[in-house]
């Protein structure tokens, strides 16, 4: 009975051995694909044709594997190896052994383990230690060669080679153990002769291959259970310790990107696993390492990708045992790489773009906690401004300000924030709050800030008086440190490390080409001059949206509260100048720090609640009846917008003046910002033309005071259903628009935008009713429809019209897509998502040519 035929499941099949065997090199020759040479096997073949130096060797193609099991093909597999090597086993001056391996079709995981040291024995086994200079490595390799020989060729209880192995813990006591237990409990004794182990070798390996365990590990990763292996046959050429061994290398510095070749190498024979801390740098191999960078460099504009490649080492000489490109590289190294492409032309442009992935981006712009695997964690909420920070617990803006200015990280955690909190959010490193959406107050603030923010965190209950944070059973004190993730809204207990953010300078390089290839502008919603200078510095074009109720936070609150609470007409004219100078103040360094770009500011929107004091801290009792009256059941839908200015009359004309003076007193100095003033909230074609006429009236009244008719264009924000569907009859009064997508969201499906996403969008992504928060990613069904009809009717009636959208999705690639594909003509996010726009807007670009030059073909 043939080796073959004792073999489980595979049937003994006559083959010439010469048509069985393929040397490195000669697989594409004999038209033979992955199916059948492998991954192994097609890498080497690609080695070979680059001209690079690879290990002696041979495939036995999928389809014949099993031939190998027959001595006639083992013999003739090691005679071709030995000639391919100039080498032979049993040479004493220039030794040789095998190392059997295999590979599929595909990446799998689940592989047999490659067998060395096949071709020793006993005898000759101080010959090839006294060449070495050492035996514990090659004792050690041959032990894990004879161990699986035993079990699946030689039918040796598992069991029984366990003992073996436990009760000689000595590598060189651990052979004599195992092949005396092979000697006792097999047919046959462990064979001398090389053709044999290498016979008994593949009859291992693809019994191992054919194991249920091996399957149930195929049919988990959804591949066939039949899905066949190629085996590989290798020379291991024995030399000295000092000068020979083994490698691994990648062409790219992990932290830089950069091509850098890193990795370390290996003294002696080959083995899976080499104990931790054992390997020397690279740069210990003297000359050689050129030969590796060579390849490296060679392989990565090859296969365009980071690439890792195993090596050997022997007399000095350098020859590659496997290349693959990197699965997973890190992202530095892939920006890097596709800019290095790109400019020596192994690339065209437009595809070193689409290598990088918007996501991709945000990623680099926004430090990363380094989880280990062992953090406690504590929540998780809404992942709602991206980045990762750690700090200790503060429950107030004024104690985060208090540490804040000692030089301490905090994280301000509230049950939700207003915009007294403002201050505490900018001084704080991270923010964290038990209720609230991805479009909440505090989502948007940190997102402006480029802030790390978790909102809706489910459970969290934040006691200022006592000093505590309840997250379910577990009781936080106010200085007790987390850490936290705005990317995953995960929040962990105690300090952790922080991955500092910073994209290498080929990420502007991609960028600036994605500019060139994008037709969709990016502008930023920023409120003040230092937002402004931080979105321009990330390629932002100008401003979408300047929300002048941030203007008004902090120190800053009492003037609107002035304006809202006053008790009589000469009060509130008197709290409405000093508005009006402070909101000069503010608009002369905003224009400034545009210049002569495009800025989109919109006038007071904020609901009633943010303004007013809470029940007791306001001024005195009058005040605080006021105030009271003026509280709403759903101040989302209460006086707030063109509804507030259209009961306080004098409100956006005070805005108004104060924004056309200041644009007067900065276009003195030579600066003329592109201005574009919005009217919000709007939802009658009446509401905006009273608006309008405060505008107009501003204008001509700084005209007739300064003698400068101010350039703008007036417009209004699209944020109801109903300005969407007359949006034909505003734009008869509107020069833009500009879709505030939260808003029309929100009142588009009747969801709250603070209230709904932890509870009802959660559960109901968990059931499929959605794929993604519509606050999140633009509903393309729904409220995109509202938009696209919206665009058609307006350009019906005003075929220039500008068109941009100022909501979050603004910055949400798909969502931007979207916008592109309804040929808006910008989109506007928060400053620190305006790279993450401007490759999202290139990638919809060159997706939709490259779809537009399929269909014309």
């Amino acid at each position: 009975m043939s080796i073959t035929d004792r073999h489980s499941g595979i049937p003994a099949q006559p083959h010439t051995p010469s048509h069985a065997l393929v040397p490195y090199g000669q697989g594409r020759i004999r038209g033979l694909d992955a199916g059948e040479l492998g991954t192994h096997g097609i890498a080497m073949d690609r080695l070979v044709a680059l001209g690079l130096p690879v290990v002696p060797g041979l495939t036995v193609p999928a389809g014949s594997a099993a031939s190998l099991c027959e001595p006639g093909t083992a013999r003739a597999a090691l005679d071709l190896v030995e000639q391919l090597s100039g080498r032979r086993i049993g040479d004493r001056t220039r030794p040789l052994l095998l190392r059997l391996s295999a590979s599929a079709s595909t990446e799998v995981a689940g592989l047999p383990p490659e067998l060395a040291c096949i071709g020793i024995t006993p005898a000759d086994a101080d010959g090839l230690r006294a060449v070495i200079g050492r035996d514990e490595v090659l004792y050690e390799v041959w032990a894990a060669t004879a161990r699986m020989i035993a079990e699946y060729a030689l039918d040796v209880p598992a069991p029984e080679l366990d003992d073996a192995s436990l009760d000689a813990p000595d590598p060189r006591a651990r052979v004599d153990a195992l092949l005396s237990t092979v000697a006792r409990h097999a047919e046959r004794p462990y064979p001398d002769d090389p053709a044999e182990q290498l016979a008994l070798a593949a009859r291992a390996v693809l019994a191992r291959w054919a194991s249920p365990r091996a399957r149930r590990s195929r049919k988990a990763q959804r591949l066939p259970a039949e899905l066949g292996i190629a085996l590989h046959v290798q020379a291991v050429r024995i030399g000295p310790w000092d000068h020979s061994g083994f490698g691994t290398a990648v062409s790219r510095h992990p932290d830089t990107g950069r091509f850098s070749p890193q990795g370390s190498f290996f003294r002696g024979v080959r083995r899976s696993a080499p104990p931790p801390r054992t390997g020397e740098p690279l740069e210990k191999l003297g000359g050689s390492t050129a030969l590796i960078e060579h390849s490296l460099l060679t392989l990565e504009r090859h296969l365009h990708a980071p690439v890792t490649v195993d090596f050997e080492v022997r007399d000095g000489e350098i020859a590659l045992l496997a290349a693959s490109a990197q699965s997973r590289p890190p992202l530095r190294a892939a920006v890097c790489l596709a800019a290095d492409l790109a400019g020596d032309g192994a690339l065209d442009r437009d595809e070193a773009v689409r290598r990088i992935s918007p996501a991709q981006v945000q990623e680099l712009l926004h430090p990363q906690l380094r989880l280990t695997g062992g953090e406690e964690l504590l929540v998780k909420g809404l992942p709602a401004s991206p980045g990762a920070a750690t700090g200790v617990i503060v429950l107030s803006s004024e104690r985060a300000l208090e540490l804040a200015a000692d030089g301490t990280q905090v994280v301000l955690v509230a049950h939700e924030t207003s915009p007294a909190d403002v201050p505490g959010m900018l001084a704080a490193a991270a923010v964290l709050t038990g209720s609230g959406g991805i479009a909440s107050h505090a989502a948007v603030v940190a997102r402006g800030a480029g802030k790390p923010a978790v909102c809706g965190a489910e459970g969290l209950r934040a006691d200022r008086a006592a000093g505590t944070v309840h997250i379910g059973e577990r009781v936080l004190r106010e200085g007790d440190p987390v850490s936290l993730d705005g990317r995953t809204g995960a929040v962990y207990a105690g300090t952790l490390s922080v991955s500092v953010a910073g994209p290498p300078p080929e990420l502007s390089t991609l960028l600036e080409w994605a500019d060139g290839m994008r037709r969709l502008g990016v502008r930023a919603n920023a409120d003040t001059a230092a937002e402004v200078s931080t979105a321009i510095a990330l390629g932002a074009e100008g401003v979408g949206l300047c929300r002048t109720e941030h203007q008004f936070l902090g120190d800053r609150l009492p003037l609107i509260r002035r304006v809202i609470l006053a008790a009589d007409p000469a009060a509130r004219d008197e709290a409405l100048l000093a508005l009006e100078q402070a909101q000069h103040e503010d608009f002369t360094a905003l224009l400034t720090a545009v210049g002569n770009r495009p800025v989109t500011v919109r006038l007071l929107d904020a609901p009633l609640h943010e303004f007013l004091p809470a029940a007791g801290e306001a001024g005195d009792a009058a005040e605080e009846q006021r105030a009271a009256a003026l509280r709403e059941a759903n101040p989302m839908l209460g006086l707030r917008g063109v509804r507030l200015a259209l009961l306080h009359e004098r409100l956006y004309p005070a805005q108004a003046e104060a924004l056309f003076t200041a644009w007067a007193d900065v276009a003195a100095t030579g600066v003329r910002p592109e201005l574009e003033v919005m009217i919000p909230l709007v939802s009658l074609p009446e509401e905006l033309a009273a608006a309008a006429a405060y505008v107009r009236g501003a204008a001509d009244a700084v005209a007739a005071r300064t003698g400068v008719e101010v350039p703008y264009r007036l417009g209004t924000m699209i944020e109801t259903p109903r300005a969407a569907l007359l949006a034909g009859e505003l734009a008869e009064h509107a020069e833009f628009f500009s879709f505030g997508t939260n808003d029309l969201t929100q009142l588009t499906y009747g969801f709250s935008r603070d209230d709904v996403e932890r509870q009802v969008l959660a559960s109901y992504m968990e059931r499929g009713f959605l794929t993604a928060s519509p606050f999140a990613r633009l509903d393309p069904r729904g409220v995109g429809a509202l938009i696209a009809l919206a665009v058609e009717r307006a350009r019906s009636v005003r075929p220039g019209i500008k068109l941009g959208v100022c909501g979050e999705h603004g910055g949400d690639p798909e969502s931007i897509a979207f916008c592109d594909g309804l040929g808006l003509d910008y989109v506007s996010c928060s400053a620190h998502r305006v790279p993450v726009a401007r490759m999202a807007a290139a990638h919809s670009a060159v997706r939709e040519r490259h779809d537009d030059s399929g269909s014309a073909r």
